[in-house]
């Protein structure tokens, strides 16, 4: 499998000691900052937290769906519809297999190699810098700069690889992510390499997502999960939140 070389760099804060290679983060807790010793326990049970990126990261959802309308509205408005329905159903998944899908199957227009690359390359203007100005999901930023010197933290998103590092450079939060993994390549693929890679067990780590594709990346590869946000109806056992201002409790309640 292929990772980029820069997103195979270990921040330095990140980690206090390696081991025979790759080694789980063994993470200090300031006890002032912490009265409620079993909070403290919890918490260092849990070894890495998956991330998705648009709604989860960045309130950055309401662009591709404003994209897809722009991009399909001139098919009509029942095109348009069954795209934003599918795509809003099916968040997670990557634009090229939505287009692709989309032409194929609602337009009766199968795309040539060079036209579905043109069209995820229109995509892709649109929406890049767009998504670089979204404002944080509340609450995520804050988690974030509390954890990501304490516990491994990674994005997993259905954005092309190249796009979603320079959009996570660009926001400058490259340092609170041990990799940012996009696509082509599936979630729970993705989820398996880095319980391989960091010798993580499944069940001691989260992924937090907005959409049914994280949810099923979970449920397959063993993880825990936390839905967050969205208009998706997770099964009843899943514990949802509005935002990430209780992301923390969340997490020592599963």
């Amino acid at each position: 499998m292929r990772v980029n070389s820069e997103c195979s760099m270990i921040h330095q804060n990140q980690i206090s000691r390696l081991k025979s290679g790759f080694e789980i983060l063994k993470f200090s807790i300031d006890k002032k900052e912490w009265k409620n010793r079993d909070y403290i326990m919890k918490f260092d049970d849990i070894q890495a937290i998956f991330f998705d990126f648009d709604g989860v990261i960045l309130d950055s959802t309401r662009v591709k769906d404003a994209t897809f309308q722009v991009m399909f509205k001139q098919y009509g408005e029942t095109i348009v519809k069954k795209v934003l329905e599918h795509h809003r159903y099916h968040g997670g998944i990557s634009r090229v297999e939505k287009i692709r899908h989309y032409y194929q199957e609602y337009l009766q227009k199968p795309l040539s190699k060079d036209e579905l690359k043109q069209q995820c390359s229109e995509f892709s203007d649109r929406v890049k810098q767009k998504v670089i100005d979204s404002p944080w999901i509340e609450g995520i930023e804050d988690f974030l700069k509390k954890w990501y010197t304490r516990l491994p933290l990674f994005i997993i998103s259905g954005t092309p690889q190249d796009e979603l590092v320079d959009i996570v450079k660009a926001r400058e939060m490259e340092n609170f992510f041990l990799q940012k993994l996009g696509s082509p390549i599936k979630k729970p693929e993705h989820v398996r390499m880095l319980l391989k890679k960091y010798r993580l067990i499944a069940g001691k780590c989260i992924f937090i997502g907005d959409a049914l594709t994280d949810y099923n990346a979970a449920m397959e590869t063993g993880t825990k999960f936390i839905g967050i946000q969205g208009n998706i109806e997770f099964p009843d056992s899943v514990h949802v939140l509005k935002n990430g201002k209780h992301l923390e409790k969340a997490i020592i309640s599963i």
